[in-house]
């Protein structure tokens, strides 16, 4: 597969290990400058040190080939950026690559590194994995070390890898996380919850014939407040990116989409950040009370189809894209996207949600939709699309 554009920002060779390991640039190691794919960070001096997940992934053996690029502040679902360029998209060219971790999606579908380390705000590693036809884990919330990731705050934000090998994704999480074990087999297979939500006929159908071919126990559920969770995680992303970008917002050197963004986000009240914050509330308790009969809930990734490249370098813009992942960084849920078979030549993603802090359950379920078993070792040839019957 030839190697798609714009993926990588900085070429690098940290680490002895075999397995390759991109790491996007929001994420600070030592020597390297931090500059978020924006141009007003273009001067800013090296990082001194590496983020906590630099460190546990170089311990860990694995070796660092490159920062990789992102829509610009990771403040975007496209995965565009007009100063470091747009990665390709390597299994589905005519279309976006999905944002923010565009290049960290973009280099495991076309196979330059095994890992993308990814960030996940309101769907940027969900977001990509499924635009660019691979797996994403958006681990629950603080699982993960944010040390030495920007924005130095976020009540949302997580830390998470892609890769275009589930095994792969799981030996790394394992290696990073001594807590996360997903080795346990036998028992029954878990209960899903299918999740009524509104999405594209054919996205549902894909989904629906997985679950019902896979043989597992899944009933059709409901879950309130999503539309309402969307609207909160969009509030408190705006108020927390804006006290966080504030200071470039007058720079003349931010992306025009990025610049309309922020200045929008200067107008969250404060009335509406406690609104969202008592939805908060109110969702994750909800989730977590599906989840006390359902080991895992079940829905697609992406409600529609993702934007051509085309339509959105021409200005089109499309932040519902995430409408089924973002309640789920408002809720603090693991929260993981299974590429499936593609509809034509765009591409259908299954999402899995699990109880806060079985993040290996829900990769137990992700493997049982496969009719895999745990791999010895991690494999870098990447797994078939998850095929209704296989």
């Amino acid at each position: 597969m030839k190697s798609p554009k714009s993926v990588l920002v900085q070429s690098l060779d940290l680490g002895t290990g075999p397995a390759r390991v991109v790491v996007k640039d929001s994420i600070d190691i030592a020597g390297q400058p931090t500059r978020a794919g924006c141009e007003a960070l273009a001067e800013v001096p090296a990082a001194t040190r590496h983020a906590a997940i630099v460190e546990r992934t170089l311990a860990a053996g694995y070796r660092i080939v490159g920062k990789a690029n992102l829509h610009e502040l990771a403040f975007g679902m496209s995965g565009l950026n007009a100063w470091t360029g747009t990665p390709d998209n390597p299994r589905f060219p005519a279309l976006i690559p999905g944002g923010s971790s565009s290049g960290s999606a973009a280099a495991v579908a076309a196979g330059l590194a095994e890992i993308g380390i990814g960030t996940d705000t309101g769907g940027s590693i969900r977001v990509p994995a499924a635009c660019c036809g691979v797996y994403g884990l958006k681990p629950t919330f603080g699982r993960l070390d944010r040390r030495g990731v920007m924005p130095a705050h976020s009540s949302l934000d997580c830390v998470g890898p892609l890769s275009a090998d589930l095994d792969t994704l799981i030996a790394f999480m394992a290696a990073v996380d001594p807590t996360f074990d997903a080795t346990a087999a036998g028992g029954a297979p878990p209960r899903l919850g299918a999740l009524d939500v509104d999405a594209d006929p054919a996205i549902h159908g894909a989904v629906a014939a997985c679950l019902e071919s896979a043989g597992l126990d899944a009933t059709t559920r409901s879950l309130p407040l999503m539309d309402e969770a969307y609207a909160a995680g969009m509030a408190l992303i705006n108020r927390e990116t804006y006290l966080a970008c504030r200071p470039w917002l007058d720079s003349g050197r931010l992306g025009a989409d990025v610049e309309r963004r922020l200045r929008a986000a200067a107008e969250t009240t404060d009335a509406e950040v406690r609104e969202a914050e008592a939805v908060r509330r109110a969702f994750a308790a909800a989730v977590d009370r599906l989840l006390e009969t359902h080991a895992v809930l079940a829905l697609p990734t992406l409600p529609h189809f993702p934007l051509t490249r085309a339509a959105a370098e021409g200005g089109q813009q499309d932040l519902t894209i995430s409408a089924l992942v973002r309640p789920f960084n408002l809720s603090g849920h693991p929260a993981l996207s299974l590429p499936l078979a593609p509809d034509r030549d765009r591409p259908v993603s299954l999402q899995l949600v699990g109880r806060r802090g079985d993040d290996a359950g829900v990769c137990r379920a992700a493997r049982h939709l496969l009719g895999t078993r745990p791999a010895a070792t991690p494999t870098t040839t990447g797994d078939a699309y998850v095929q209704p019957g296989r």
